[in-house]
């Protein structure tokens, strides 16, 4: 690639434990365009399927090779200059690296921190370079953001031997907590609280732009409740399971990471959009419970900004699922929020009444045209050299 050239393309891969997602972006100094996207779902499965443009079909996808195989050959047409990761955990990288076999041998020390999302990564990097050799690949961390947390605010309280081995809070969402920012760019000053309400769920403190606290702590398992994810329990209830129900350490995981959340609660779906259409009480508990935990969040946040001068949601919920957003908002007026229904009801990018001291907003994220910038950045700036 050129790195003088004025854009390039990029291919943002986005690998998950059964999925993966391409998409390719053209970006340069002001703008970032995507181009084309492409996924692989329920890799490994009967039910395997790829879409492009929206749109499905059935194939034999053994594995994450095939998947990608299958996906370059969709995209084919498509120009690549570089490819640029999404990874979960990035310890205590700061910011985006080049992909190196050095860094691939830290990243691997760090997969027992987010074993759901970490080795498909690392996959999909060995992966891309065999399939696209010679194309540089930059890593983009979503605990990166999260870096200018606070020492009151990452420090969990651990004697000091734990603490040395890295048992810490870090933070994850951070590429779509840094896309908003970026959406939001003079907004951004002041106290803010944004929202990440998917499957995965976490909500950010930021003051002028940085982030200053955040639910998620060392594991994308901690925080609020989850599709499938417990979130913060008391860690006794994990010495009980341990002690009273026999689970060992791999039974714990699948309890608290795949059969936890809305689905737990629920015992039907960990899907929003199929609670909020069921008239079951575990389904309604469930919606209710995710609503006050974020609303709880909310508040302890603006604890921590001493304020709030504007909330976003985004993700798949935040921005799609009015019922929550209300829910979420319902007893927030002490701190200047007043919601607009209609405008709720809508998706409208400004869901506060022109009353509201707090102005709340929806804004969809694009965690993928964040990789392109950084990718750009990176190499333009010769630092992947």
């Amino acid at each position: 690639m050129n790195v003088a050239s004025p854009s390039l393309h990029c291919l943002c891969v986005n690998a998950g434990s059964s999925s993966l997602k391409l998409a390719v972006y053209q970006v340069g100094a002001e703008e970032e365009r995507r181009l084309g996207a492409a996924a692989a779902l329920e890799i490994g499965r009967p039910e395997a399927a790829v879409q492009i443009d929206g749109k499905g079909s059935r194939r034999a996808l053994p594995n994450h090779a095939a998947a990608l195989d299958e996906l370059l050959a969709l995209m084919a047409p498509l120009r690549v200059d570089a490819i640029g990761h999404r990874v979960v955990h990035g310890g205590n990288h700061t910011a985006p690296a080049r992909v190196v076999p050095e860094l691939l041998r830290r990243l691997e020390t760090l997969t027992a921190l987010a074993p759901l999302h970490n080795p498909p990564a690392l996959e999909g990097m060995r992966l891309a370079g065999a399939r696209l050799p010679g194309t540089p690949q930059v890593a983009c961390f979503d605990t990166a953001f999260h870096s200018t947390l606070p020492e009151v605010a990452h420090t969990l309280p651990l004697p000091r031997r734990y603490r040395e081995l890295g048992v810490r809070r870090y933070g994850f969402h951070g590429l779509s907590y840094e896309y908003i920012a970026h959406r939001l760019g003079a907004r951004a000053q002041g106290r803010v609280v944004i929202a990440h309400l998917g499957n995965g769920a976490s909500l950010a403190a930021l003051r002028d732009g940085r982030s200053i606290d955040t639910t998620m702590g060392m594991t994308p398992t901690g925080g609020v409740m989850m599709g499938t994810r417990s979130g913060d329990l008391d860690p006794g209830v994990l010495l009980y399971l341990l002690r009273e129900e026999g689970l060992g350490t791999e039974g714990l995981e699948h309890a608290v990471d795949l059969e936890a959340g809305l689905l737990g609660v629920s015992g039907t779906s960990a899907d929003m959009a199929t609670l909020l259409t069921l008239e079951d009480p575990d389904a309604r508990l469930a919606v209710e419970l995710f609503g006050y935990q974020v609303r709880k969040a909310v508040g302890a946040l603006a604890a921590a900004l001493g304020g709030l001068d504007r909330l976003v949601f985004t993700g798949g919920i935040g921005e799609h699922a009015p019922p929550v957003r209300w829910a979420v908002c319902r007893g927030l007026e002490h701190l200047g929020v007043e919601l607009d229904g209609a405008a709720n009801a809508a998706d409208a990018e400004q869901i506060s009444t022109p009353r509201s001291r707090c102005p709340v907003q929806v804004i969809p994220t694009d965690e993928d045209a964040m990789i392109a910038r950084h990718v750009y950045e990176l190499l333009r700036a010769g630092n992947g050299a």
